[in-house]
Order: C-alpha cells, then sequence, then structure tokens
C-alpha cells in the first residue's frame, strides 16, 4: 500500500510523469490499489449452484445465458421462435425447451430469470417473475415505457427479489474511474456532460412477407398493436421501431446516459427539462425510431446533458462545441471549469490534461460501488441479497431519462419535467406518452 507522502504529488510532478503517457491514459495505479480485489468463483456443488431459466434465446440473451452458466445452471431455456429455441437448447445441454415464459416463471424450483427479450417484453417477463418468487437479471432498457417502469419498482420493492438491470458499463473499471473523479470535484462544478451515441437506421419502405413457419408473430408482438409481418421489424432489428423499443436513444442510450446519471449522482433522480428534435425524416413504409437526432436536458443543479447522435461526418447537429474525442467515438464527456473528461466503452479514457486522471483522489474520498463483472455481481447479490449494482431503481431511471428523450424528440419541443412526481406538469399531450395501450391478452394481468 501507498504511504500519504506517495499520494501527495504536485501538479507539476504529475505533468511530468504523464510526459510519456500516451494520448489515451490507461487506468492510473493510484487507482487501481483503491479497487478491491473481487473473486468471483464458480459454484462447484451442484447445491449451491443456483438453477437458471433463459428466457429470449436471441444473440444478447444466449450471450447473458452463457455468462450466468458460469455461475449456475441452465435448466430451462424459452422463446417464441422455434428455430432460437432449438439452438438454445444445442448450446445450453440438458435445458428444457419452453414456448411461453409464464409457464418457465411458474416453475417451483427455479431460483433465476435471464430476461433476454426484446425491449417491449422486459415489463411483462420481469413482473411475472417477480411475483413467482424469482430473482431477475433484465436486459435494458428496464421498460418500454417510464410507466411501466414505476410498475417493476413497485414490485421490486414489495418483494424481497433481487433485480439486476444489464447496464454492464457500470461494472467497468473504466467508468467507475470517470465518475468518480466527476463525483470529487476534478473538474471542478460539473457544468456540462454530453453524450454521442450512434446513429440509427433509416431505409425503407418494407414489404410485408409470410410468417416464418418457426415464428409466433402474434406472441412476439405481444403488448404491441398487430400487425403484418416484416422481417425488418423482427429480431436483431426491432430496436429501430417505435413499436417495440426507442431506437439507438434506448439502446446505447441507455448506457451511456446511465453514466451520465451516475457521474452526477442523478441515477435515482433526474433533469427538470428536456428538450428534442429529429434532423432527419425517417422514410414512409421504415423504420419508424429517429435515426438522427439530438436532445438537451437540464437539471435542477443547472448542469446542462446534451445527447446527439453521430453521423459518418461526426456529430450529427452537436448541440455544444468543444474539442472532444466524441467526434470519433461513442461515449461520454464531463466537463467543468478545470478542463474534460472522455470515456467510451472501448476502455478509453482521455482528459484535457492527463493530470485531471493521474493525480490521487484522497483516501477519504467518495468511492462508489465496485463491480468489475456485471453477471457475477448479479450472482453474488443473489446469494448475500444485497443489493446488486444497477438495481431496479436505478435501471428505471437510466431508462427514464432515455425515454424522456425519445418523447421530447417525436414532440419536437421542449418539456418540463418533475423527476420526484415523475410528471411532465400541466402538459396532457406528454404526459399521455408516458404509457401506451397493452393489447390483450398481453397486458398486467399476465403478470
Amino acid at each position: 500500500m501507498a504511504t500519504d507522502k506517495e499520494f501527495r504529488w504536485t501538479r507539476r510532478a504529475v505533468l511530468r510523469s504523464a510526459a510519456t503517457a500516451t494520448a489515451v491514459a490507461a487506468l492510473p495505479s493510484w487507482f487501481l490499489e483503491f479497487c478491491p480485489s473481487q473473486v468471483l468463483a464458480e459454484e462447484k456443488s451442484p447445491n449451491e449452484r443456483p438453477k437458471i431459466a433463459l428466457v429470449g434465446c436471441g444473440g444478447q440473451g444466449t450471450a447473458d445465458g452463457k455468462s450466468a452458466q458460469r455461475f449456475g445452471d441452465i435448466v430451462a431455456v424459452c422463446d417464441v421462435d422455434a428455430s432460437h429455441l432449438d439452438k438454445a437448447r444445442e448450446t445450453f445441454k440438458g435445458a428444457a425447451g419452453y414456448h411461453d415464459y409464464r409457464e418457465v416463471c411458474d416453475l417451483p424450483d427455479l431460483d433465476v430469470i435471464i430476461n433476454g427479450t426484446p425491449d417491449h417484453w422486459h415489463t411483462l417477463v420481469n413482473l411475472r417473475a417477480i411475483h413467482r418468487h424469482k430473482d431477475v437479471y433484465s436486459e435494458k432498457p428496464l421498460a418500454l415505457t417510464i410507466d411501466e417502469g414505476k410498475h417493476v419498482v413497485t414490485a421490486v420493492k414489495k418483494s424481497d427479489r433481487i433485480l439486476q438491470t444489464g447496464s454492464q458499463q457500470r461494472s467497468d473499471k473504466t467508468f467507475r474511474l470517470a465518475c468518480e473523479l466527476v463525483r470529487n470535484g476534478r473538474l471542478g462544478k460539473v457544468e456540462r456532460a454530453k453524450v454521442w451515441l450512434p446513429h440509427g437506421l433509416r431505409e425503407g419502405p418494407f414489404k410485408t412477407k409470410p410468417v416464418p413457419k418457426d415464428l409466433d408473430w402474434d406472441f412476439w408482438q405481444g403488448q404491441t398493436q398487430s400487425v403484418e409481418y416484416v422481417p425488418e421489424r423482427c429480431h436483431s432489428k426491432f430496436r429501430y421501431w417505435w413499436d417495440y423499443s426507442g431506437g439507438t436513444m434506448t439502446d446505447w442510450g441507455a448506457h451511456h446516459n446511465d453514466i451520465v446519471l451516475w457521474g452526477l449522482g442523478k441515477d435515482r433522480s433526474g433533469p427538470v427539462s428536456v428538450k428534442g428534435e429529429s434532423l432527419v425524416e425517417q422514410i414512409p413504409g421504415g423504420y419508424t425510431a429517429a435515426s438522427q437526432y439530438r436532445v438537451k436536458y437540464v437539471y435542477g443543479n443547472g448542469v446542462e446533458h446534451s445527447c446527439c447522435s453521430t453521423s459518418a461526418n461526426g456529430p450529427a447537429g452537436a448541440v455544444v462545441s468543444a474539442p472532444s474525442p466524441g467526434e470519433k467515438y461513442h461515449g461520454v464527456q464531463f466537463e467543468g471549469p478545470q478542463g474534460w473528461i472522455f470515456v467510451t466503452r472501448e476502455g478509453k479514457i482521455e482528459a484535457s490534461d492527463l493530470a485531471l486522471l493521474n493525480a490521487p483522489l484522497p483516501y477519504d474520498a467518495e468511492r462508489l460501488y465496485v463491480s468489475d463483472d456485471h453477471m457475477g455481481n448479479f450472482f453474488e447479490c443473489v446469494k448475500t441479497r444485497k443489493p446488486p449494482i444497477c438495481d431496479v431503481e436505478i435501471g428505471h431511471r437510466s431508462a427514464s431519462v432515455c425515454h424522456l428523450g425519445v418523447i421530447a424528440i417525436r414532440l419536437g419541443r421542449a418539456l418540463q419535467w418533475d423527476p420526484q412526481a415523475e410528471t411532465f406538469p400541466n402538459d396532457a399531450e406528454a404526459t399521455s406518452m408516458l404509457a401506451r395501450e397493452m393489447r390483450k391478452p398481453y397486458t398486467y394481468d399476465e403478470a
């Protein structure tokens, strides 16, 4: 362990030590010393290994299942696409196959549900699992709407269940370093946060086609309006349709905007206003989630938070300009009077001055929740019953800030938001978009 004297670096000494550093700084040694070692050993005894079911066996769901398999046994897999289900049963040898998530959630000897379904199915699966006393690892965003998220928060708080939202950037040392520095005043009083996200798809019009024999199209659509089958609506492309998701705003945005909330200490609250606009019209008959957009949030303490989609030429209509690496990488930048810090999920962390990264924080600095393995953290919490790093309230607030952006983009105007009451004061049009009508029988009654 380093001594107090070794941590009393002067600014000049830090600059000298950083003179030979690359433009992208590695994690500083002082930060690594503060990171407790996490030993997430796989349970060897069959009696100690939780029994897990995977609901939603597409690419992300299967990846989540493989990660969960380190800590428990996949005993059931479920999907409304028989081809996905067959692949999952081949991947997870010995797992029973199911078509209906309700049958899976009702299994009496099951401990954990991994929810890898598309966004519009997250809530009903999560609620059913919680009501049947299962712990849940749910893909992000937590819910399709803000109202749905409130239902899930209420259900989890009334239960003794663990729910981890799949916002895995919280379990990344690089993002934790950036947020700890910001939370401890390294930039001075934060003035701005900027997020750059990939642009979405702008294609169409699409033609209807016969439903594949392996796919239960009605069940896949769930609560959303019933439409004729279009291949581009389903599976990996679902997120580019407003019916099922919110485009890259609720996809990548659920990760990067979550980091802004974490860095600002607003991850159980939110902004007080939001203004959004779409920068290009979508093609009639094609994808319906905005592909290029910009959003500006303002928090009660005056911090401005911009979120812009990028294009081939860099930020699309950036809200504010700055000498940022965001023109090349999707990521998050915090700015204050002492400079800026930029971080990405590719392991990059940069600063306007490397001294901002390399100068150690004091021993009594605020430290954030430590997790280096998101799925491992979930199973540790299943065992110990402590709250996970991205619990239901955090997952809900991270999804909500993205949904606020989507609503503002669709309305194309400024909105006032009350983060405590979770309402748009005196704005009936915006309030009507907090929830969506659920198509029967895919309603809360099924949870």
